[in-house]
């Protein structure tokens, strides 16, 4: 194609943490699943993980509720209660959890939704193309016990 050899103009590479938007509540069950990870088993509390990411606790509360409700935590109820990832963190991957959220990871080929160029002569090239394929790879690619460095195992109960 006619973009393969194409450069990007540094005006869209500065601007690239624009181009791949993960809403709040993603990129909340993103970081709180590989928190978990990193803890092994512990059960760990709302409020742990709320101080932890600096979160509010209520969105905090209504992803896990989500994650839970799909199976990808299990949560103990009562003064000794929390939650733990319900299957190995080396078995979920970052698509996973960001479609339990977000819903299916759809490819944009274009920004105004149809193509006036017919798909042959895009303003940006492939660039849209080459942001998606690279997202859902790493996305899918990528697990949580990949992850667990991240928060260094918690648990002391600290980050």
């Amino acid at each position: 194609m006619w973009y393969s050899s194409t450069k990007i103009p540094l005006s869209i590479v500065m601007d690239m943490a624009n181009l791949l938007k993960i809403s709040e509540a993603a990129s909340l069950a993103l970081h709180t699943m590989v928190y978990l990870a990193a803890d092994d088993g512990r059960l760990v509390t709302t409020h742990e993980i709320g101080e932890a990411l600096r979160v509010s606790e209520a969105h905090l509360a209504k992803v896990l509720q989500r994650l839970a409700r799909v199976g990808l935590v299990d949560s103990t109820r009562g003064p000794k209660g929390g939650f733990r990832l319900a299957k190995a963190g080396d078995s979920i991957s970052l698509l996973e959890v960001y479609e339990t959220i977000e819903g299916p990871l759809t490819d944009t080929v274009c920004l105004l939704g149809e193509p006036v160029c017919q798909g042959e002569k895009c303003i940006l090239g492939g660039l849209l193309e080459t942001v998606n394929r690279q997202a859902r790879e790493y996305l899918a690619g990528t697990t949580l016990a990949d992850l667990t460095d991240v928060y260094g195992g918690t648990q002391d109960g600290k980050a």
